[in-house]
């Protein structure tokens, strides 16, 4: 199992690789986590994403679960043999949190905050680093080197769209950051075509357009019945839109030359 788990890493840290991260924005019980798990291992995804705590704009928004979370998702994640990815909002979090978890996801409200990032570059743990939503690709690639300074190299580079003029999408999917950043950084860089929409009718184009921008791989909110997620629930897509969205990626990057 931990050998399986390092293959799954060293493949979502190749910059000539591709990885698809998928679950629940926020984790709402140890039985539905699992019942997703199940539903996406057997759809060939092995990188579990879950929300333990969430930062959200709302003090009346599902905040997560908690602690108690981070028992339910290594659980799980131990019974299918997946990684598991969360986010890590708080400094003395990151101790706690890297007994439970494979990979530190860093939001984008926190691409600045450099004491955290030194904190989580410390563990030597894999890191996925999203943009902040007014973040310029210098200040992107200066927050990574923050990871990077602990001697912690193990970085992956999340566009997750920025804030502009336009308030249709939730943001605005800067997809030519993925070529830009793959020319000046080592780090392969990943698309959360989710949070950057914030429409599940959008995610399966901008999937497969961030494919073809060669990025190296996608961060998808799943969800088994989106209508009744706690969190997000615009943005999530069924297993079956997820099954149809990654269908044709292996054929799309090998016509691209990928």
């Amino acid at each position: 199992m931990k050998q399986n788990k390092t293959m799954i890493i060293n493949d979502l840290l190749n910059p000539s690789g591709f990885s698809v991260i998928a679950g629940p924005c926020t984790i709402e019980s140890r039985e539905s986590l699992a019942e997703i798990a199940a539903a996406l291992k057997e759809i060939g995804i092995n990188i579990l994403r879950g929300g333990v705590y969430k930062m959200r704009t709302s003090v009346h928004s599902f905040r997560g679960l908690g602690d108690i979370a981070l028992a339910y998702l290594k659980e799980v994640g131990e019974r299918y043999g997946m990684v598991t990815v969360s986010e890590c909002i708080d400094v003395t979090k990151v101790e706690l949190m890297s007994d439970y978890i494979d990979v530190f996801l860093i939001g984008m409200r926190n691409m600045q905050n450099y004491p955290l990032l030194e904190a989580i570059g410390k563990t030597n743990k894999p890191v996925i680093l999203k943009r902040g939503m007014s973040s310029t690709y210098k200040e992107w690639l200066l927050a990574a080197e923050y990871l990077a300074e602990t001697g912690n190299h193990n970085i992956v580079l999340c566009e997750r769209g920025i804030r502009t003029f336009e308030p249709h999408t939730r943001n605005t999917l800067d997809l030519s950051s993925v070529p830009v950043l793959k020319s000046k950084s080592k780090y392969p860089v990943i698309v959360d075509p989710s949070h950057s929409t914030g429409h599940r009718d959008y995610v399966k184009s901008m999937s497969w357009a961030a494919t073809a921008a060669g990025a190296n791989g996608l961060l998808i909110e799943t969800h088994l019945n989106p209508e009744t997620s706690l969190c997000d629930a615009e943005q999530a897509v069924t297993i079956d839109e997820l099954k149809a969205i990654v269908k044709p990626i292996d054929e799309l990057r090998r016509a691209l030359s990928l």
